[in-house]
C-alpha cells in the first residue's frame, strides 16, 4: 500500500507537466473543432444582446436547430426570423428562467416540438445597477432568480437527457465580475459569483460523464444595452468587448471543449493580481482604473 501511494505521489508531478505541455501545444497548433451539424442549441435570453449574436454564430457554424428562450416576444420573433433567413431551423418560446415551473413546462414543450437539446446556453441575465441600500428588495430577488437559480432549473431540465444520450454541453455566459466585483452592481456581482461556483462544481461533476461537458465564459464589460451608461476611465486601454466577439469566442470554446474562457486574455492578469496583492493595493487599482465609480452613470436597458 505504501509503495502504491509513493508511486502515485511521484507520478502526479509528471502528469501536471504533461498536461501543461499539452495545453501549450494546443495553443500553437490548430485544434479540431467540434461539428455542430447534429446539435440542437437552446439559448436563454436569445432575443437580443449577446444572445442574438450567439444564435447567429451557432447558425453560421452549422447548428442543426436553434431554440430561443426569453421574456420579450418581439425580440424573440425578430431573431427567429433572422436565423431562419440564414437557412437554419429556429423556434422561440416565451420563458422566464427565474420561474422554475415555467422552465420545466417549456422544457417539456421544446422536447415535444423540436427534440432533444444537446447544447444549452445559459445566457439570460439582468442587472439592477444600484448599491445595496438603494436597491429594491424585489429587484434583488429578481437578479438572483434569473442570473443564478435560473441555471439550476434549466440545467436540471435538460442535463438528464444529455447524460442518457452521452452527448451534451452546458454553457454559461458569466462575467469577469464574478471574480472581481465592483460597487453599484451588488446584485449582479453576487449572482455571477454564485453562478461561477455552480459551473465550477458542475464541470468537475461531469468528469466521469462521457460525452457531456461544460464551458464557462467570463467576459469583460461588453457593449450591450444591458450595461448602457457604464463608463470605463481608460476606454482606449480597456475597450468594451463587442457582443459579436464574445459570441464567436464562446462558440469556438464549445467546439474546442474549453472549460473556462476569460475575455480578453488580459483578465488572467487580474486573477493573478487578486491572488498576490494586499486588499489596500487592489482598492487603489479599482480607484485608478475607474471601476470604483464606473456604475455612477449606469442607465441600463430602456
Amino acid at each position: 500500500m505504501v509503495w502504491k501511494w509513493l508511486g502515485a505521489l511521484l507520478l502526479f508531478p509528471l502528469q501536471m507537466v504533461y498536461l501543461v505541455v499539452k495545453a501549450a501545444v494546443c495553443l500553437v497548433l490548430p485544434a479540431r473543432l467540434r461539428d455542430l451539424s447534429r446539435e440542437n442549441v437552446l439559448i436563454t435570453g436569445g432575443g437580443r444582446g449577446i444572445g442574438r449574436h450567439l444564435a447567429r454564430e451557432f447558425a453560421k457554424r452549422g447548428a442543426r436547430k436553434i431554440i430561443l428562450w426569453g421574456r420579450t416576444e418581439k425580440c424573440l420573433k425578430e431573431t427567429t426570423e433572422e436565423i431562419r433567413m440564414m437557412g437554419t431551423e429556429c423556434h422561440y418560446f416565451i420563458c422566464d428562467v427565474g420561474n422554475r415551473e415555467e422552465v420545466y413546462q417549456q422544457a417539456k414543450a421544446v422536447r415535444e416540438k423540436v427534440g432533444d437539446i444537446t447544447i444549452l446556453v445559459n445566457n439570460a441575465a439582468v442587472v439592477h445597477g444600484k448599491s445595496l441600500m438603494d436597491s429594491d428588495d424585489d429587484a434583488l430577488l429578481k437578479s438572483q432568480h434569473i442570473n443564478t437559480l435560473g441555471q439550476f432549473w434549466t440545467t436540471k431540465a435538460f442535463l438528464p437527457r444529455m447524460l442518457e444520450l452521452q452527448n451534451g454541453h452546458i454553457v454559461c455566459l458569466n462575467s469577469v465580475l464574478a471574480l472581481s466585483a465592483i460597487p453599484g452592481a451588488i446584485d449582479y456581482c453576487t449572482s455571477k459569483a454564485s453562478s461561477f461556483a455552480f459551473m465550477e462544481s458542475l464541470t468537475l461533476g461531469l468528469l466521469d460523464c462521457p460525452g457531456v461537458n461544460a464551458t464557462t465564459v467570463l467576459p469583460f464589460h461588453t457593449s450591450t444595452e444591458m450595461f448602457q451608461g457604464m463608463r470605463i476611465r481608460f476606454p482606449n486601454l480597456f475597450p468594451p468587448l463587442k457582443p459579436e466577439t464574445v459570441a464567436r469566442r464562446t462558440v469556438e470554446a464549445v467546439q474546442l471543449n474549453q472549460a473556462f474562457l476569460l475575455l480578453p486574455w488580459t483578465m488572467h492578469v487580474l486573477v493573478i493580481l487578486k491572488s498576490i496583492l494586499p486588499q489596500s493595493a487592489l482598492e487603489e487599482i479599482h480607484k485608478f482604473s475607474g471601476s470604483y465609480t464606473c456604475m455612477n452613470t449606469f442607465k441600463g436597458r430602456t
